[in-house]
């Protein structure tokens, strides 16, 4: 089963199988995974790693599969709701392909420095080269594997680019400790991220 996840993964969402590449094999490792979706990250970890991981999600439907899964999960609100966790609660906390969908990204990456050492979070890079050419091209909001929906019923309220995301953590005193960015050409998205990287993973932490 693990292997066969993570082929899956790997091409459905290779943004979730780097966040699983970061957190380390380590006996006791605590991860809270925030808007987890149907569990399939946690799921990777726990047989891969063997942390101690809990998800948090508003979407009854995919709790139920979270469930059905065997993944422990908190229905909770994330523009809201992550008052009532602890300070300092977990070692790790992943938020993935999430950010540019609640209300203040902002305040949720404090938040979760608040509530783990380290935050890692994936996002869909609007600086992507293919964005650019569909937008000087027809003139149009994109659609794209990463970017499906149209731009009128997508859930996303805050597309970003990874410079924004840079700029984000320097203006709020976030430290970036590590840039994993995802891209069709390794070698051209490690010389322009900003350009060729379709997504990023981003490992933070506090200053």
């Amino acid at each position: 089963m693990p292997d066969s996840l993570r082929k899956d993964l790997t091409e459905r969402r290779p943004d979730l199988v780097a966040i699983a590449d970061i957190i380390p094999r380590e006996e006791g490792v605590r991860v809270l995974d925030l808007g987890c979706g149907d569990g399939s990250l946690l799921q990777l970890l726990r047989h891969e790693k063997d942390i101690h991981g809990i998800g948090v999600e508003i979407s009854q439907d995919k709790i139920i599969k979270c469930i059905a899964g065997g993944v422990p999960v908190i229905h909770m609100d994330l523009d809201n709701d992550l008052v009532f966790i602890e300070n300092d609660a977990f070692d790790y906390v992943l938020l993935s392909r999430t950010i540019q969908a609640v209300r203040r990204p902002d305040l949720l990456i404090q938040e979760m420095l608040r509530i783990g050492t380290l935050g890692v979070i994936s996002f869909i890079n609007f600086g992507y080269i293919g964005i650019r050419w569909q937008l000087m091209m027809k003139g149009a909001m994109p659609e794209t594997k990463t970017l499906p929906d149209h731009w009128f019923d997508t859930d996303n309220i805050h597309l970003g680019t990874i410079h924004d995301f840079r700029n984000l953590c320097a203006d709020t005193g976030v430290n970036v400790v590590r840039e994993v960015p995802l891209g069709n050409s390794p070698f051209l998205t490690g010389l322009n991220p900003n350009l060729f990287a379709q997504t990023c993973v981003f490992v933070i932490s506090r200053r």
